[in-house]
């Protein structure tokens, strides 16, 4: 096998004692063997330009001897000229396709000029699978050209074939690093440390990445325990330690994206979950998100656009179907009879915010209020759905019911209306100030009694 043509010729270990001066022709026969025996020794001594002399004469002795323009190519490396040597190289590879040695310096060639497909297409057709060197090389070129997975594979066998291989461990713990997977770069830049405990840019590097990884576990942590805002604190953080990883930002926003729709805070949801999906449009995670934040603005088709396109990523997601079953209803049901809209609060208000709207609206709309025959009967209507909307709003399970897309005080929807039956009996003897339910009559005084629960 052929040795790599980067060698320093200055540091070449055949040192000559019988070199033939410049001027003197020492070929006698004219022999391209011979030019080509005389231009190595040139080389070795350090004599690049006589070298490259013998090597001219050997290719236009012979154009068909491979060897003539592989050391010719040596020569033209060795002096720095890698333009020159390219096409020699390329002869070569056209003479003799299976020459490893040329094929790989080719490869770095065109890989150092930015020909990343050619480059490629060389470092795919060398064959030997045991060569760690070739291996790397070709590693190299595939994280350049961006083929993270590729790569990871040829290092991953180098870190196999070399018991040592520090820097192959350390190279797959940067790439991991790079794709955002946190725990492989760890797991990875651990091996490089039980090879080496003091390897200085496994450790550095390895601070780095267990700082990391305590955020993004702790934030974890939090979205477990439902202490969402928490999470999103330490996400933001986490994007603060490494701003300088594309990756590592697209995710933290994700999982903030998550936590926000899970602490019903559509206001801020919505927007980082529209960032994450520009970016990646196919985020299953993110579109679910997104509907769900969409449902707790109340902007149902908007939701029914995205579980239906999140659909398409994730066909048996279980989540998705039910979740897009709910927008479907919630969008009917907003359509007919919404409780929030009638006492004007958000489908994320707490029962107290609830309560308080009701006694406002249940004070302005009272019948006893309006004079006039049409508007009092209008009131009374109104008065009725304002009191059913507290009373399914502060019912935790008809609550529940209502957020699924059912309506608990729709005959249709219910088997049998006693729940609503005693809204119909006359307005005489219901005030919905009262825990109890008696008190102001039709025509007579009326009195607020806030005897809630």
């Amino acid at each position: 096998m052929s040795w790599p043509l980067s060698v320093d010729p200055r540091l070449g270990v055949l040192l000559l004692t019988a070199v033939c001066p410049p001027g003197v022709n020492c070929d006698t026969d004219g022999s391209v063997e011979s030019h080509l025996a005389m231009g190595k020794k040139l080389l070795a001594a350090g004599q690049l330009a006589d070298a490259l002399s013998h090597f001219h004469a050997a290719v236009d002795g012979d154009p068909q001897n491979y060897m003539s323009f592989y050391r010719r190519a040596t020569v033209y490396l060795a002096m720095g000229k890698s333009k020159s040597a390219l096409p020699d190289l390329s002869r070569v590879i056209e003479l003799k396709p299976d020459f490893t040695s040329a094929r790989l310096q080719r490869g770095n060639l065109l890989l150092k000029q930015g020909n990343l497909d050619e480059a490629e297409s060389d470092f795919k057709r060398v064959t030997c699978v045991w060569d760690v060197g070739s291996r790397e090389t070709r590693a190299e070129c595939f994280i350049q050209m961006g083929e993270n997975g590729k790569a990871i594979s040829d290092l991953k066998a180098t870190s196999k074939l070399r018991s040592d291989n520090t820097k192959a461990f350390l190279q797959l713990s940067i790439i991991y690093y790079h794709l955002g997977d946190h725990e492989m770069s760890l797991t990875e830049v651990r091996e490089c440390l039980k090879l080496d405990p003091d390897h200085k840019q496994c450790y550095a590097h390895y601070k780095k990445v267990k700082k990391l990884n305590k955020q993004i576990m702790s934030a974890e942590s939090l979205i477990q325990d439902e202490r969402y805002e928490e999470a999103v604190s330490k996400y933001e953080a986490v994007m603060e330690t490494e701003p300088n990883v594309p990756q590592f930002s697209h995710n933290a926003k994700e999982r903030i994206c998550h936590a926000l729709a899970q602490a019903q805070l559509p206001g801020r949801a919505i927007p980082v979950c529209s960032e994450v999906l520009e970016a990646e449009p196919e985020n299953a995670g993110a579109l679910k998100d997104r509907a769900e934040a969409y449902i707790q603005d109340e902007q149902y088709e908007e939701a029914i656009g995205d579980y239906e396109e999140a659909e398409k990523h994730s066909e048996n997601d279980r989540q998705v179907k039910e979740g897009l079953e709910r927008a479907k209803k919630l969008l009917k049901q907003s359509k007919k009879r919404d409780y929030y809209k009638i006492l004007g609060v958000k489908r994320t208000a707490q029962k107290k915010e609830i309560i308080k709207a009701y006694r406002k609206m249940a004070q302005q709309w009272h019948p006893d209020n309006f004079m006039d025959a049409a508007d009092k009967k209008k009131a009374e209507k109104r008065f009725i759905d304002i009191a059913q909307a507290k009373e399914v709003l502060t019912d935790p399970e008809m609550r529940a019911k209502f957020d699924q897309g059912e309506d608990p005080m729709d005959p249709e929807t219910q088997q049998g209306a006693h729940q609503n039956q005693h809204f119909h009996q006359g307005f005489q003897g219901f005030n919905p100030f009262s825990s109890g339910g008696g008190g102001g009559g039709g025509g007579g005084p009326f009195s607020f009694k806030f005897g809630f629960n």
